[in-house]
């Protein structure tokens, strides 16, 4: 998990960056080359735990590397309109591997030794990359010269925080899998120490955990149709508690097999539903980094929740642990039923390609900055209430497009006079701005001049930061 943690932010800011196809060409070919030394290393009998260690570490820097732009590419794959089911579909793949791997690792390595196992994995890399040689992602001609790196992954981090609708998910996400990885922590001890079973019995109870994601796969399009987000996760987060509880209190094999079943539909359709409602709601410009900041709060949530719940389970026992968890669970649901998750499946946010660049000679040195946009309105005082609250909602897509500071400011000698200012760090990254507009933006503008008492734009005003020595060679000449 280690390199999820390093990695997690640079590799969405890479995926945004490059190339997305050439990207994960890259990193499926690391894998492939990672998880055949592996394979040859056992095979030739040299493995050892540090060997071990380090090819697992390398196949981890791949797997950190890929994610972001794994998850990035699937809205590009099919029409906007089937994306939610598409996003369901890829989990399900995610949770059927989750849940059938293991059992046929397992299967390999009794029937044929690790060295086959570890080189069949290295094998069904080569289906990922024939895969997307064959794909012919379409090009995307691009005016401006690409993000460097470490301001990419400013601007990613920045969009997140300034999207509330996104913070929600994070949190709201965050707090489930903190709680619930209790399950998949300890599940193989309440198998082992609880039920007095072998690791078939273990591998059936996982085989349930998937069978009931893939079954509320099927089910989550109808649970949606008529509920909203809020509530499919409410309930589906209830399932997965009641799912926790059953595995510390009862003790049937065949009742756990049921109740495994339902903790599968409720892990699957919760995670989902966060899933579709945070892709939908990000442009494809900050789509990978978005992506990257809530891979790396879950797999946060992941690893130290397991760490907690098998630290309280050897203190305490498993069932005080797992009680524990699905308490936990529901308070957490509790602290964060304020959280109104947002689905985005109806924003329209392509590129509107209708903001201007401005048209200045000469032009500036792409570096030169911070940059002072203002924009004065005249508005009737008697729709000022509405006026600022549209102009504040606007004033965060500013911050999430790029500027680093915003205020509205009215003036009290002339009531129905305000003026918006924003900062940003460069010329470059304000000519950006123009370019990440979305067709959402663009109606949240219209909102805004609507209230003009003459109907039309604002008066504009662009500033450059003059310092000493920083006037251009025409103005020097």
């Amino acid at each position: 998990s280690l390199p999820m943690f390093l990695l997690a932010l640079p590799a969405g800011a890479l995926a945004d960056v490059l190339d997305r196809r050439r990207l994960l060409l890259v990193t499926q070919g690391w894998m492939l080359a990672a998880a055949t030394g592996l394979g040859f290393v056992t095979l030739t009998g040299r493995a050892t735990p540090n060997l071990l260690l380090l090819f697992t570490f390398l196949l981890g820097l791949g797997t950190a590397l890929n994610g972001p732009a794994w998850q990035a590419i699937v809205p590009e794959l099919v029409p906007r309109e089937d994306l939610p089911a598409t996003i369901v579909l890829n989990s399900v793949g995610f949770n059927i591997a989750r849940a059938a791997g293991p059992a046929l690792g397992g299967l390999i390595v009794a029937t044929a030794g690790p060295s086959a196992t570890f080189l069949l994995n290295a094998a069904s890399f080569v289906g990922v990359l024939v895969v997307l040689v064959r794909w012919r992602r379409p090009s995307e001609e691009a005016i401006l010269p690409a993000e460097r790196f470490f301001g990419a992954m400013r601007t990613g981090v920045h969009y997140v925080r300034h999207a509330p609708e996104l913070i929600a998910v994070i949190a709201r996400g965050t707090a489930f899998v903190f709680c619930g990885s209790a399950l998949w922590a300890l599940l193989p001890l309440v198998a082992k120490d609880e039920l007095h079973r072998g690791p078939g019995a273990y591998g059936l109870l996982l085989g349930a955990l998937g069978v009931g994601a893939v079954a509320g796969a099927f089910a989550l399009p109808r649970l949606k149709r008529n509920n909203s987000t809020d509530l499919v996760v409410v309930v589906a987060t209830l399932v997965f508690a009641g799912g926790m509880l059953a595995l510390g209190v009862l003790q049937s094999y065949p009742l756990l097999l049921l109740a495994m079943l339902l903790a599968g539909g409720g892990w699957l359709s919760a995670l989902s539903s966060l899933n579709v409602a945070f892709q939908t709601a990000v442009p494809a410009w900050v789509r990978a980094r978005a992506l990257s900041v809530y891979l790396l709060t879950f797999y946060a949530g992941l690893a130290a929740g397991s760490a907690l719940w098998g630290f309280l389970a050897g203190r305490f026992g498993l069932r005080a642990a797992l009680a524990g968890a699905a308490a936990g669970m529901v308070i957490t649901l509790l602290a964060t039923a304020r959280l109104h998750l947002r689905s985005g499946e109806g924003l329209n946010l392509a590129p509107s390609r209708q903001w201007p660049a401005p048209i200045v000679t000469p032009e500036p040195e792409p570096e030169r900055g911070p940059i002072l946009v203002t924009l004065e309105y005249d508005v009737d005082p008697a729709h000022a209430a509405d006026f600022v609250a549209a102009l504040h909602e606007l004033g965060r897509g500013r911050l999430r497009d790029g500027a680093y500071q915003w205020g509205l400011f009215a003036d009290p000698a002339t009531p129905g006079r305000y003026v918006e200012i924003y900062l940003v760090s460069s010329w470059i990254e304000h000519l950006r701005q123009h370019e990440r507009e979305t067709v959402v933006d663009r109606e949240l503008k219209r909102k805004v001049r609507g209230f003009q008492k003459h109907g039309g734009p604002p008066r504009v005003s662009t500033l450059i930061a003059e310092r000493p020595g920083s006037a251009s060679p025409e103005e020097r000449r």
